[in-house]
């Protein structure tokens, strides 16, 4: 069964403490929430957390949604991106099962990251390591004000901005996640094409700006 991975990434530094970190944990809970009622995603979805504040750590490795679990995460420290992107790299590549010609491996992983901040590290060099791993659609969420969109259109080109880190834009962000990949494992179920930009994906909703 090829399964399509899903990677969470999201900023736990110490600016998301209070509301934003809380609309994070249950915005992920109604996200697998969603998702489990789904027969396309709960077919081939897998759900992986990577966190990140003054380092960067997994907290759930790749999953399938009936028996993923979110630990609990608390709001602390600096914004170590770069650390997280390098992360995500290793991740996927240990993670995620290639194509060989005995078989099929896994589709390519969607990944959602979201952040509120500037980057306190080297994000280049997170960069360079995630380029030698190859995703499907990689968004990038800047979350309110404080977030740097430049340094994220420099990672991908698919950007959106919530214009404020609160509960009801961080919910309508994990609704058009949970959207986006149902769209994703349909599109794997029925043998369509993966997904491999935002085109691909429902249209957001108004909380969640495109960035051009």
């Amino acid at each position: 069964m090829r399964r399509l991975p899903v990677y969470l990434v999201l900023d736990v530094s110490g600016s998301m403490t209070g509301e934003p970190i809380e609309a994070v944990k249950n915005g992920v809970q109604v996200l697998v929430s969603t998702l489990r009622q789904d027969p396309y995603a709960l077919e081939s979805a897998h759900l992986a957390v990577i966190t990140f504040d003054s380092s960067a750590r997994q907290i759930v490795p790749l999953t399938e949604l009936a028996a993923f679990q979110m630990p609990s995460i608390a709001a602390t420290g600096t914004t170590a991106l770069g650390e997280a992107l390098a992360l995500l790299a290793d991740r996927i590549e240990a993670e995620v099962a290639k194509t060989t010609p005995e078989r099929k491996g896994d589709w390519k992983p969607l990944v959602f990251l979201m952040t509120d901040g500037a980057p306190t590290d080297d994000w280049k060099k997170g960069l360079e390591a995630l380029k030698r791993v190859r995703t499907g659609v990689f968004v990038a969420c800047a979350a309110g004000p404080g977030a740097e969109t430049a340094i994220l259109r420099q990672i991908t080109e698919a950007v959106v901005k919530l214009d404020t880190a609160d509960s009801s834009t961080i919910k309508a962000f994990f609704k058009w996640v949970s959207a986006s990949v149902s769209t994703g494992s349909q599109k794997v179920e029925s043998g369509q094409k993966e997904v491999t930009g935002l085109s691909d994906l429902p249209p957001p909703p108004a909380e969640v700006n495109v960035v051009m």
